[in-house]
């Protein structure tokens, strides 16, 4: 993807192929199993899938009702500058829906808003997913750090510390180094999108905007510190976007650090040829434009934050009453293995609850005729079928990964990560963060990444006396910094905006800021390190 560019639709089912004979001949798994893996995968790819068709149908439900202009009139009201627009889309919403919904929904409600502002679709993907990354570290109620901490419980237990006590220590060191690289990455993501879509091709244009890029940066990222340290882990995300937008549009309207002058992309006949797509000229035809309010207009995404708020967090009741509505298939049984247990909840996936439902009520909310509705549903069909052939690939390729391990043999992804650690020894810091970021650019989850290494990255800092809540947040970043490439998330947005093929484009240029994110959270952690910080 990355060197040759082929489209991951291509690419994924080879590497399944591949990690499927290395299944067989390396790690004694037999065609049953391989089989089992790969349909337990298929399934989970099913969930993705639903996301993503949920996100298309709300976005094409907006075009074609005229609702979509209206709100690119009002964000224009408020700035005509695609910088600032990007800070307030790419940042600041995908925070809020970062910390509302999770699990692959940002971007793909955040990129194509971008879109229909005059973004290039290959623009907006990047934006969004660069974007998408310092929110993650405790995401919808704390789930990818509770991933981490619950994983551990065993192993602190074992070596007599207070699971409490640790997963306090653990939000706070989590927290600290995130904050200090935090407040550069908003500015890094205009300089990115200036650099490689401008018409000058420079990062000039980006830094012009760094004083109000800080400071929307500053904007999330206090109600977030002050949220993780005296109220937890599970709103840091949700709180910092909550307040962070309405400084930063206030801010915005009243031309406070603005710059003096407007950016915007050049002409679409200027754009380079993946930019945009075929199916992306399809969908982007003309907005029809009525009389609308843009309060109406933007009624769709007030009711998918409502429904997300009260149907995540716990105190509403809401939740566990909507993770009940399930159908469960024993997928292991069927080819005589245990576990592999797929529960689609149905009611909990965003992609049905809230995006469908939303999607449904627009249709009457905005009067839309049946060939629109009509309409509506054919292209977010068409759309999806793109990404389908490589998310199941994909999701497959992971089980595969995943599932190798046995009772005398690490699985390959465990054997990654004890391979960073044998050769590093002493200088395995070094190597912390990427090893979470292995995790998520593979599985495509945060949360998973947390799962799968938490307990190894323990482990090892206790082997190498290294203090263990430093090297944990480490993973937790460096999970989070795994976003921003992930195929899985790649191949979702892609679908999103309809740039199908430039999967390979897309990781080349955001693997720019995730490196830098990634050096400059080891930097700073390894700077606790040499001062004889041991939070314990």
């Amino acid at each position: 993807m990355t060197i040759v560019n082929q489209p991951a639709k291509r690419v994924l089912p080879m590497a399944w192929l591949i990690a499927a004979v290395l299944a067989y001949f390396s790690w004694d798994k037999n065609v049953s199993e391989i089989t089992a893996f790969t349909v337990f995968g298929a399934l989970k790819a099913f969930d993705i899938l639903v996301i993503i068709f949920g996100a298309i149908l709300i976005l094409n439900t907006l075009k074609l009702s005229g609702a979509m202009a209206v709100i690119n009139k009002g964000f224009t009201s408020i700035t005509a500058d695609h910088r600032i627009q990007a800070l307030i889309i790419g940042f600041m919403f995908c925070a809020f829906i970062e910390g509302a919904a999770g699990f692959g929904t940002p971007a793909a409600l955040a990129a194509p808003l971008l879109v229909g502002l005059g973004f290039p679709p290959l623009a907006a993907a990047i934006v969004a997913l660069i974007f998408n990354s310092v929110p993650v570290t405790f995401g919808v109620v704390g789930t990818p750090f509770f991933g981490a901490t619950q994983t551990l419980q065993s192993s602190l237990v074992d070596k007599g510390i207070d699971p409490s006590h640790f997963t306090e220590l653990l939000t706070k060191w989590v927290t600290i180094p995130n904050v200090i690289v935090g407040i550069v990455i908003p500015l890094m993501g205009i300089c990115i999108m200036t650099r490689f879509f401008g018409k000058d091709r420079s990062i000039k244009q980006g830094l012009e905007v760094a004083p109000f890029a800080i400071f929307t940066a500053l904007a999330f990222l206090i109600p977030y510190l002050l949220t993780a340290l005296f109220v937890g882990p599970e709103l840091p995300s949700l709180m910092g976007a909550f307040v962070g937008m309405a400084v930063v549009i206030v801010a915005a309207k009243k031309g406070f650090l603005m710059p003096k002058t407007i950016w915007r992309f050049p002409a679409k006949e200027e754009w380079e040829a993946d930019w945009t797509s075929a199916e992306t000229e399809e969908v982007e035809e003309e907005l029809p434009q009525n009389s609308m309010s843009l309060i109406r207009a933007w009624i769709p995404y007030f009711l998918i934050a409502i429904i997300l708020l009260v149907t995540r967090i716990p105190a509403f009741g809401l939740k566990s009453i909507m993770l009940s509505q399930k159908i469960g298939l024993e997928v292991g049984q069927w080819f005589g293995l245990d576990g592999l247990s797929y529960s689609f909840k149905w009611a909990y996936l965003p992609g049905v609850i809230p995006f469908m439902l939303v999607a449904m009520v627009s249709w009457f909310l905005f009067g839309m005729k049946k060939e629109s509705i009509v309409q509506s549903c054919k292209k977010s069909i068409n759309q999806l079928s793109g990404a389908a052939i490589a998310l199941v690939a994909g999701v497959a390729l992971v089980q595969i990964m995943l599932n190798t391990g046995g009772s005398e043999k690490l699985s390959m992804v465990s054997q990654m990560a004890d391979a960073v650690s044998g050769w590093s020894g002493k200088a395995y810091p070094l190597f912390a963060t990427f090893v979470g970021m292995l995790g998520s650019f593979i599985s495509g989850s945060a949360t998973v990444s947390n799962i799968l290494f938490s307990s190894f990255q323990f482990e090892v800092s206790e082997m190498l006396e290294i203090p263990p809540v430093l090297i944990l947040s480490m993973q937790c970043i460096g999970a989070a910094v795994g976003n921003m490439i992930c195929i899985n998330n790649v191949v979702a947005v892609m679908a999103t905006v309809g740039c199908i093929g430039v999967g390979g484009k897309i990781i080349r240029i955001n693997a720019i800021p995730a490196l830098i994110y990634y050096l400059l959270v080891t930097i700073v952690v390894l700077c606790f390190i040499s001062f004889g910080i041991n939070p314990i």
